[in-house]
C-alpha cells in the first residue's frame, strides 16, 4: 500500500492549489478503469489521471499521452453528459481515506446549476471511480459491485454512495494519533507490524521508517526490543503528525530499478540504495507507475496472443517429435520388401494359419535364418503382400515426412520469432498488428460477424545515435519486412542477433554514407536489446549492407537470409525513443 493517506493528502492538496475553479474541457477513457481530464485553467492546461486499476490505482497529473478508444466507451459518454463544462469547486479527502472527491458544478438537462461529484476510491483491487448526483445517489461507476462480489457496500447504478467500512483503527492523520496505544504482546512480529495493527492508512514502507527513526533499526522483532524502545516507537507515533514534513521521492534499488516511493523523506534503506527527492507527488507518483502500468496493461492485453503462440510452438514439438519417429521408422523399409519376398519365395512352405516362417535370407551375406511373423488369419500370399504394402507406406512416408518436418520447422521458427518479439509490444496497436498478421496467415479464425474497426497502424521504434543517424526497430513481423524489403535502401545496414529470435533493425545512412564505430555499437546494441538475448551479455549481432538481404519465396513473414556479414558482441541495452 505504497499509496497510502499521506500521499492521498499530498496529491490533494497539488490538486486543490492548481485545479479549484478550473474548468473539465475533455474527457477520456483510455482504459476500462482509467480516466484522463483535460482541464483548464486561467493560465494553462492540465492533464489529470483517474485509475482504478486493480495493481496501480493512482490519480496525478501527467505529461503522457495514450490511445483512446475509436468509440468512446458509456462511462465516459456518461461523463461528458454530466461534468464535461463543468466547474470544480473542491478537491477533498474525506475522513482520512484513500479517497479522493472532487466536487465538480455543471448544468443538468433543464439548464440548472447543480454539484456532481466524482469520487475516486484508491483502494487496491476493489479501487473504482463513482459518479454521484448531489444528494451522493450514485449515477454511474468505473466498476459495478453487486451483492455476488460483495454482501457489505453495492457500487450500482440508482444506489446511494456509502464509504468503505471504516477499520477499527486509529487514522494516522488524525489527532487521535498522539494517543494511541500499540500491543507489543505478540512477541514473533516485526516492530513495523505493531504499528500496522494500530493505525490505519499507513503504508508498511512508513511503519518501518518510523521504526528506524526511534531505533536506527528495522531489523528488530519486539521479543527483540526492551521497554525503553517500545516507548521511543510510541512517542515516534505520537509525535508523527507533529513532526510531519512532506518530501515526495522514490526509492531505487542498486541497479537503479524503482522499487517503492512515498510522502516523507526515506533513510531507512543503505547506502547501495538512492533516494530521489522530486517537487511534487504527482510527478513521484507518475515517474513510478507509468512503465510500470503501461507493461502491466500490456501483459494482459496480450495474454491471450502469448498463449496461442506458446500452443502452437508446443504443437509443432510435438508434431516435430511424431515426425522424426515416423522417419526412423521409415529407415527399415528395406527390410519389409526382403520380407515380402521371402514369403513369396517359400510360399510353398506356408500353410494357412501358419504364425511363424522360418527361411533363409538370400540378401545377406551367408545367407542367415531369419523369422518372419505371419498373420495367422491371412493365406501366404495376403502376407506377402502386407509386408510390400508396408514397404510401399513407409517409402511414401519418408518423402512426405521430409516435407512436414521442413514445413513444422519453419512454423516453429515462426512462432518462436513471433513469440520473442511480444516482448517489444508498447500499445495495443503493436498486439492487433501481430493478431492481424496471424489472422492472415490463417492461425486465429477471422471473425465474420459486425465491422472491422480500423487500426491505426503501429510505427516501428525510432532512436537517433550518438552521431545523428537514424536507427530503426521493428515490432512484429509485418514491420520487419517493411523496414527491410522497403523502407530500407541498397546501401543501408541491417543488423540481427545470430541464430536468436529479434527484430532488424536498420540504420539510415541517408547522404552520409561512412557510418561511425559508435552508431554501429548502437544499432547492435539495439538489436540485441530488442530480442531474445535481452537478459543475456556478448551477444553476437550480425551485420551487412541490405543488398546482401534477401527473402526466400514462400517465407513466412520476418523470415530472411543473409551473406556478406560481420558480427559483433555486444552487451544489450535501450536508448531513449524519439516522439515519433
Amino acid at each position: 500500500m505504497a499509496f497510502d493517506t499521506l500521499c492521498v493528502k499530498k496529491i490533494v492538496s497539488e490538486l486543490s492549489e492548481k485545479l479549484n475553479g478550473a474548468k473539465i474541457d475533455k474527457i477520456y477513457q483510455p482504459e476500462k478503469d482509467e480516466l484522463l481530464l483535460i482541464i483548464r485553467t486561467k493560465t494553462e492546461n492540465h492533464r489529470l489521471v483517474l485509475s482504478a486499476s486493480s495493481n496501480n490505482p493512482r490519480v496525478h497529473f501527467t505529461e503522457h499521452t495514450k490511445e483512446n478508444p475509436i468509440s468512446a466507451p458509456m462511462f465516459c459518454m456518461l461523463l461528458r453528459k454530466h461534468i464535461q463544462g463543468g466547474r470544480i469547486l473542491d478537491i477533498r479527502q474525506p475522513d482520512y481515506e484513500r479517497i479522493i472527491i472532487i466536487d465538480i458544478e455543471s448544468r443538468n438537462e433543464l439548464g440548472d446549476i447543480v454539484t456532481k461529484h466524482l469520487i475516486s476510491e484508491i483502494t487496491g483491487r476493489n479501487s473504482n471511480i463513482i459518479l454521484c448526483d448531489e444528494s451522493y445517489r450514485i449515477i454511474d461507476s468505473a466498476k459495478h459491485i453487486d451483492f455476488l462480489q460483495s454482501a457489505v457496500r453495492q457500487i450500482l447504478p440508482g444506489g446511494q454512495y456509502i464509504m468503505p467500512p471504516k477499520q477499527s483503527k486509529i487514522p494516522v492523520l488524525s489527532d487521535e494519533i498522539e494517543s494511541a496505544v500499540l500491543d507489543f504482546s505478540k512477541k514473533g512480529q516485526k516492530c513495523e507490524s505493531v504499528i500496522m495493527d494500530a493505525v490505519s492508512g499507513i503504508s508498511p514502507l512508513t511503519c518501518r521508517e518510523i521504526v528506524f527513526g526511534a531505533l536506527k533499526s528495522n531489523a528488530y522483532v519486539i521479543s527483540e526490543i526492551s521497554k525503553d524502545k517500545q516507548s521511543a516507537i510510541l512517542d515516534a507515533v505520537h509525535n508523527f503528525n507533529k513532526n510531519l514534513t512532506f518530501a515526495p521521492c522514490i526509492i531505487f534499488d542498486p541497479s537503479n530499478k524503482p522499487i517503492d516511493f512515498s510522502a516523507i523523506a526515506i533513510s531507512q534503506y543503505g547506502e547501495n540504495y538512492k533516494t530521489v527527492f522530486y517537487n511534487s507527488m504527482s510527478e513521484v507518483i507518475e515517474k513510478f507507475y507509468q512503465e510500470r502500468d503501461r507493461r502491466e496493461r500490456i501483459k494482459q492485453k496480450s495474454a491471450s496472443l502469448t498463449k496461442l503462440l506458446k500452443n502452437n510452438i508446443e504443437r509443432c514439438a510435438k508434431k516435430l517429435s511424431i515426425l522424426k519417429n515416423t522417419q526412423k521408422e521409415a529407415e527399415n523399409k528395406e527390410k519389409y520388401k526382403i520380407y515380402g519376398d521371402l514369403v513369396t519365395a517359400n510360399i510353398y512352405k506356408i500353410a494357412k494359419g501358419d504364425k511363424l516362417l522360418t527361411a533363409q535370407n538370400y540378401y545377406a551375406p551367408e545367407n542367415p535364418d531369419v523369422k518372419i511373423a505371419l498373420k495367422e488369419n491371412l493365406s501366404p500370399s495376403e502376407n506377402a503382400q502386407r509386408y510390400y504394402k508396408l514397404y510401399s507406406k513407409l517409402k511414401n512416408a519418408e518423402v512426405e515426412v521430409e516435407k512436414q518436418i521442413k514445413s513444422t520447422l519453419s512454423d516453429l521458427e515462426y512462432f518462436e520469432s513471433t513469440l520473442a518479439l511480444t516482448e517489444n509490444l508498447t500499445s495495443e496497436a503493436d498486439i492487433n498488428a501481430i493478431k492481424s498478421e496471424l489472422t492472415d496467415l490463417g492461425y486465429i479464425k477471422r471473425q465474420k460477424c459486425g465491422k472491422r474497426q480500423k487500426v491505426q497502424p503501429a510505427k516501428p521504434l525510432h532512436f537517433i545515435s550518438s552521431d545523428g543517424f537514424d536507427i530503426y526497430v521493428g515490432k512484429n513481423n509485418t514491420q520487419n519486412d517493411y523496414l527491410t524489403l522497403r523502407f530500407a535502401n541498397s546501401s543501408d545496414l541491417w543488423f540481427h542477433t545470430k541464430q536468436i529470435h529479434g527484430s532488424h533493425t536498420i540504420i539510415k545512412l541517408g547522404i552520409n554514407k561512412d557510418v561511425p564505430e559508435r552508431t554501429v555499437l548502437e544499432a547492435a546494441q539495439l538489436a540485441a536489446f530488442y530480442s531474445k538475448a535481452r537478459e543475456s551479455s556478448q551477444v553476437p549481432v550480425d551485420y551487412t549492407k541490405i543488398k546482401n538481404v534477401r527473402k526466400p519465396n514462400g517465407a513466412k513473414p520476418g523470415m530472411v537470409i543473409y551473406d556478406s556479414y560481420n558480427t559483433l558482441y555486444v552487451t544489450p541495452k535501450d536508448m531513449q525513443k524519439t516522439a515519433g
